[in-house]
């Protein structure tokens, strides 16, 4: 049996996410990736994140792999530069703590069972390193996790970010059917 043409996107109904005041915030610390941080982006853009990228960053804003990974969707997202974590938090987290979401597969708290709310970071680390061990050792109680097979490492950023996003978005509002 033939398999039937996709839908145009353009023209597809929904479901649709009904936007976030203030918006869920996706923080990469130092990310290495171009294509990663690109997907991300796209990410941020389909369901109205706000993208921080925190130095150092491994590549460029210019760099063909990212801007190619993020498609047509840059206009849509704007990322926030931070040159490194304090500068970070003076400008955009302004003591908000409480509303930290450390990714780290080493804590025993799951995505799952976090408590979101609107306009919280959810932050992640470089690819190969994850978040800084200090920054980790600041906010213990603030980390967070994504529940993997027993003897898996980590996940790719990119998959990473969207699995929380999405699990931030279904504890908050229940998407339209």
């Amino acid at each position: 049996m033939p398999i039937p043409p996709m839908p145009n996107p353009s023209t597809a109904p929904g479901p649709f996410l009904p936007p976030l005041d203030p918006p869920l915030q996706v923080v990469l610390v130092s990310p290495q990736i171009p294509p990663n941080t690109g997907n991300v982006a796209r990410t941020c853009a389909v369901t109205g994140c706000r993208l921080h990228l925190v130095g150092p960053l491994g590549f460029s804003l210019d760099e063909k792999n990212l801007r190619r990974a993020g498609l047509d969707y840059w206009s849509e997202v704007a990322p926030e530069v931070h040159r490194d974590w304090p500068e970070f938090e003076a400008r955009a987290l302004r003591g908000q703590t409480e509303k930290l979401h450390l990714f780290t597969a080493r804590t025993g708290r799951s995505v799952f069972d976090a408590p979101f709310a609107p306009g919280d970071f959810l932050v992640f680390g470089q690819e190969q390193l994850g978040l800084p061990p200090a920054l980790l050792g600041a906010w213990p109680a603030r980390q967070t996790c994504i529940p993997m097979r027993e003897g898996m490492r980590s996940l790719n950023l990119a998959v990473a970010t969207g699995i929380a996003v999405y699990a931030a978005f279904a504890t908050l509002r229940p998407v339209p059917r």
